[in-house]
């Protein structure tokens, strides 16, 4: 599909929503070709949190909500709690475009964060790392590229 200029968000902060945002629409396109059965299907030797399609788009979804409440927090905005579901492969399209919306507020709601706040608000995560906004924005980018990826991979070994 072609963009035109006015298709971009501006600025840094634009740039890495529209990154965020074309992840997951070529994360949704693989997801179009699972079946209910393959969603399900546990993949020997993988480890348990994501040896399955199914847990890796729960986990996907509940660690969208989480960076995004990394940076709630860091600006001190409202944050809802995270769930942690079994998202049905017929809802998991919708689920992520929640959870964009949820992560885009922030960056175009009332209270926008700025190009400069994305390089100067630090937070240490969870598992130890300290992270400036951009830095853990394309930690999240990342992140649902290496699970599309591994999503790709496990739709060829339940095709032999």
């Amino acid at each position: 599909m072609k963009k035109s200029l006015q298709d971009y968000r501006k600025g840094a902060t634009g740039s890495l929503l529209d990154e965020y945002e074309k992840a997951l629409v070529e994360l949704k396109y693989v997801l179009q070709n699972v079946s209910e059965a393959d969603y399900s299907c546990v993949v020997e030797g993988e480890s348990e949190h994501c040896c399955s399609i199914q847990i890796i788009m729960n986990h996907v979804v509940r660690a969208g909500y989480g960076y995004s409440k990394y940076i709630r927090d860091a600006l001190s905005m409202d944050t809802n709690p995270i769930e942690d579901k079994q998202i049905p492969l017929t809802e998991i399209g919708g689920e992520l475009d929640k959870m964009f919306a949820y992560t885009a507020e922030i960056f175009e709601g009332e209270r926008s964060i700025t190009d400069d706040e994305i390089e100067t608000i630090f937070f240490k995560t969870r598992w130890g790392v300290d992270y400036n906004i951009d830095q853990l924005f394309e930690h999240a980018i990342v992140h649902i590229l290496r699970h599309r990826r591994q999503i790709q991979k496990f739709l060829l070994k339940f095709e032999s």
